[in-house]
């Protein structure tokens, strides 16, 4: 069913208070908060590559809080074991009877701090709920339930005793993003209020985990014009054939695109997605899914650039349809 203007209206003011809610807690960040409510409202993850410091934890408590939701913080280490992470079957005596204790992945927002210092054997049991929703343990599925985000985290300078994310892994994040440094204002700010440590639980809930779900349902039935996807087609082959690429965005990077500018769409308060979409969200989307070469790697040429540039080497669209 097309999505209504009055329904365009409506997420479009849902977003801008969930925005705002979280933006009390995180300051200044309000366009990394808009790309991590996205992924959250396109049912994907979030990979932020931060140094530490930067209120990771801050805003996925924030956004637990905001959305009415439960949260939960996996610090990774490398003796951290799978069933850390999702759960463990244990017997009890007094019932005869194995009963499921679930772990940390059992919350709405998930903060995975430091992921690229757990095992692979590790990663991939996070990965294998991440995709999808459900972990299995002694053969018996469990649904983590829904809405369901991870925010994983790893740490771009210390790379001492870590373990690199394979690129199949990295192609499961719907965005990779940062929050870096506040600006001088901010930090201001921040340092006036330095006695308050706790900035996250003075956050109260604006909206119910279940219309989370609702907004999912209603970004997805957005309206996407053929010429738009076309154009969409068009930026992932000009990503593969970049010279300093060894390999480009693969189909899976384009459907996590074609959802998330749905989202972003609808976050406008639009019914239909626009070029404009494609070009401010292609990067966040795409970037991290390219393998640069090695030689152009080491003259400085990184995955941002590659899309950049595809991205200006395809002509957009003349019109759309609503």
């Amino acid at each position: 069913m097309p999505v209504t203007q009055e329904q365009a209206d409506w997420f479009a003011g849902a977003f801008a208070q969930l925005v705002d809610n979280v933006d009390k807690a995180i300051l200044g960040k309000r366009d990394t908060i808009r790309l991590v409510l996205a992924a959250m409202l396109s049912d994907g993850h979030v990979l932020l590559e931060d140094v530490p410091g930067t209120g990771k934890t801050v805003l996925a408590k924030a956004l637990a809080a905001t959305i009415d939701g439960t949260h939960s913080r996996i610090q990774f280490t490398p003796d951290l074991l799978p069933s850390d992470v999702t759960g463990v079957t244990i017997y009890d005596q007094s019932n005869g009877r194995f009963e499921f204790h679930p772990g940390p992945i059992f919350a709405s927002v998930v903060l995975a701090d430091e992921i690229n210092r757990a095992s692979p054997k590790t990663q991939s049991a996070l990965l294998e709920v991440m995709e999808e929703g459900i972990v299995t343990v002694d053969g018996v599925p469990h649904p983590v339930g829904a809405p369901f985000l991870v925010i994983a985290t790893q740490n771009p300078v210390e790379q001492a005793g870590t373990y690199t994310l394979p690129e199949a892994q990295l192609d499961r994040f719907l965005i990779k993003t940062s929050l870096g440094y506040p600006d001088h204002e901010t930090t201001v700010e921040l340092l006036m209020d330095s006695a308050n440590r706790a900035r996250a639980s003075t956050i109260s809930p604006i909206i119910a985990a279940d219309s989370i779900v609702a907004m999912t349902r209603l970004a997805s039935e957005v309206h996407v014009d053929a010429a738009v996807m076309a154009y969409v087609s068009e930026i992932l082959s000009a990503t593969r054939a970049d010279p300093d690429a060894a390999l480009g965005v693969s189909i899976r990077g384009g459907l996590a695109l074609a959802r998330a500018v749905k989202t972003w769409a609808i976050a406008s308060g639009r019914t239909y997605v626009t070029p404009d979409d494609v070009r401010e969200l292609a990067g966040p989307v795409l970037a991290h899914r390219i393998i640069v070469d090695p030689e152009s790697e080491f003259a400085g040429v990184r995955g941002a650039d590659i899309v950049e540039r595809s991205v200006l080497s395809v002509q957009p669209p003349a019109y759309r349809a609503a």
